[in-house]
């Protein structure tokens, strides 16, 4: 659990016949990553297959398709597997090719109704701003030979002085509707050459004109029973083609299932790509299994191929870990835990796996700072409530809850209220002090089991120099300790110390000197960056250990927001008190529990992650069936 699983290169080689057999058996096993063979091109120069693979792309971008339409059943897990053949994926892929002419005229139809009715919505929301007008509205369309019409709305208070001011140009003003301090208006005319004069005007006043749509050809009440009429036509026309396409779905579901299952028995060829490269009637499979799978699957080929074949099985060198994957194995405990790891970054081959260092410490945090046994209990019942909503996060949480349950037996504290059990421990707010002092030395474990996980790392990788000389290896971590010896030396006694004093000058002129031989500059820059370097790697060590004073500082909020609730809650009776009470342990629950959790990912993705691994490794993806459904 504290390493990925140790992993080997393999090689088979195979008759070409027996390819697809061996994909297939691969898959089944769900212990093989391929890997690309590109060093045996010259040797095996082909890769086998691109017709099927060309084929299998189309049938499952069909069935990716008709599955907008018709919901499938899960695959079961009890998938009978045989080797799909070109004759059977073409098959396959000519009747779903079929069956999606079938689908896309169902959604040619719904895409004509969906815009029927897009449009119907547009001529009711237009008619609104004629409801008000017992006319034909046919009589408003088109120019008039004599007359200059204009319909249109404006803010209602723009209405008396636009009023006025039409009227000394011989115009009308006739208001037909009150909208939202909006007035609807007609605005009627003589024609004349002052037609530019009154657009002027009627810019001024804020004035929009209304648009009536050629369809609105009659008095608004009779357009809206007919619109009526059109919906309800639509609607039943579109629920008469829903049930056709439901009988339809009905019908081919079955087959449609069975094509699932050949596509997802047809992948796992597909999926090997350069990784099976072949000549003549020859073929090679080159990926990476676990060491303790390595048995299993040499049985198992042995079981289901045709012909003999051969397996060989390399341990990667040093050189070659950049290049293998990571396999981090996990349980239904350590998985949302594992996932939280993977979203900073997936260690490289060989480096400590931090998923139960990431566990332990983040749990640990979170009960510091969240330390109340009222409110850790709410959140196991929460957690265990909505465990199908969580998944595999309902131990992630229940753990928080458990550890801030915990905390809070120590600190003596429920729903706030301190003096309903004795502390274990004691009260945060007792002694603040103690408790920054007490995050601090959590704080330099965790910085010191960080720095060696970080030499342990760079000495995997083969690189001595940096797990003794760089920014987090022993120089590093024992200039640090030796500052922090003298700090502790100068509080107690007054004096810094010699013992402390002269590691803390040694190591940090063995430091100085790394940082002078890795840069590369002018002999004056070097200098200038190697101390600059040198300085930062110091105030570095201080201030991140100084940003765990955060863990103190929130078990002190904790009880002080509690304290803040119980004075407002003092200052109401009766069922005011316990609302406030029940309503603030709510407040803090959320809010805070959120702030804590933040806090506590912080600590370990800037404080943890960034010193000790870089995240760039490559995840171990192995050759599966698709039993979830292709992707």
């Amino acid at each position: 659990m504290f390493k990925p699983l140790p992993m080997k290169q393999v090689l088979i080689q195979l008759l070409l016949d027996d390819l697809p057999q061996a994909s297939l058996t691969l898959a089944e096993l769900g212990s093989f990553s391929p890997n690309s063979a590109d060093e045996y091109a010259e040797s095996f120069p082909n890769i086998p297959g691109k017709q099927y693979r060309d084929r299998f792309q189309q049938a499952r971008s069909r069935l990716q398709k008709i599955e907008t339409h018709v919901q499938l059943t899960p695959p079961g897990k009890s998938l009978v597997t045989h080797v799909i053949s070109d004759a059977e994926l073409e098959q396959t892929n000519e009747w779903l090719g079929e069956v999606w002419e079938r689908c896309s005229a169902y959604e040619e139809h719904f895409r004509r109704l969906t815009d029927e009715a897009h449009m119907l919505d547009q001529l009711e929301q237009a008619l609104d701003n004629f409801s008000s007008l017992n006319i034909d509205l046919a009589l408003l369309h088109g120019e008039r030979l004599f007359l200059d019409l204009h319909i249109g709305m404006l803010p209602s208070t723009h209405v008396p002085q636009l009023k006025e001011a039409i009227g000394l140009a011989d115009y009308l003003l006739f208001s037909y509707m009150e909208n939202a301090g909006h007035t609807h208006v007609i605005i009627i005319g003589p024609k004349s050459n002052r037609e530019n004069e009154l657009s002027s005007v009627l810019d001024t006043a804020g004035f929009h004109a209304l648009e009536i749509p050629p369809e609105l050809q009659d008095e608004p009440g009779r357009i809206r029973q007919d619109l009526q009429l059109r919906r309800q036509s639509l609607d039943l026309e579109k629920q008469q083609r829903e049930e056709a396409m439901s009988a339809c779905a009905d019908e081919l579901r079955p087959t449609l299932e069975q094509c699932r299952d050949v596509l997802i028995m047809a992948e796992p060829l597909v999926a090997m790509e350069d990784a099976a490269r072949s000549v003549g009637e020859l073929a090679i499979i080159t990926g990476w299994v676990p060491v303790k799978t390595l048995p299993t699957i040499e049985a198992e080929l042995r079981r289901t191929l045709t012909h003999p074949f051969s397996i060989t099985a390399t341990t990667p060198t040093r050189e070659q870990h950049s290049q293998v994957p990571t396999f981090l194995p996990t349980n239904w405990l350590t998985a949302p835990f594992s996932s939280l790891v993977k979203q900073y970054g997936i260690p490289r081959y060989g480096e400590i796996n931090p998923t139960l260092v990431f566990a332990f410490s983040f749990i640990a945090m979170f009960g510091m700072m969240f330390g109340d046994v009222g409110h850790g209990l709410v959140i196991v019942l929460a957690a265990w409530l909505g465990r199908n909503k969580l998944n595999s996060f309902t131990p992630f949480v229940i753990c928080a809850g458990l550890s801030a349950t915990l905390f809070g037996v120590l600190y003596g504290s429920l729903f706030g209220y301190e003096h309903l059990f004795h502390a274990i421990w004691l009260p945060p707010l007792s002694d603040p002090l103690y408790m920054l002092s007490m995050a601090l030395l959590w704080g330099v474990g965790f910085m010191v089991v960080i720095s060696l996980l970080y030499i342990h790392n760079r000495l995997v990788s083969g690189e001595l120099s940096h797990a003794l000389f760089d920014t987090n290896g022993v120089v590093s971590i024992t200039l640090y300790l030796s500052v922090l010896g003298g700090i502790y030396n100068l509080y107690q006694t007054g004096s810094f110390g010699v013992a402390p004093a002269s590691m803390s000058i040694v190591t940090l002129l063995t430091l100085l000197a790394f940082k002078l031989i890795e840069t590369h500059a002018t002999p004056g820059e070097r200098m200038l960056v190697a101390t600059i370097e040198t300085f930062e790697t110091l105030t570095g060590y201080i201030s991140n250990t100084l940003s765990f004073l955060r863990v103190a500082a929130f078990s002190l909020n904790h009880v002080a927001l509690a304290i803040a609730v119980f004075t407002l809650a003092d200052m109401m009776e009766g069922t005011g008190h316990w609302l406030m009470v029940i309503g603030g342990n709510l407040f803090i629950l959320i809010l805070e529990g959120a702030i804590v959790t933040i806090q506590a990912l912080r600590l370990e993705y800037y404080e943890g992650f960034s010193r000790f691994f870089s995240g760039d490794g490559k995840e171990f993806t192995p050759l599966t069936l698709s039993l979830e459904g292709l992707k």
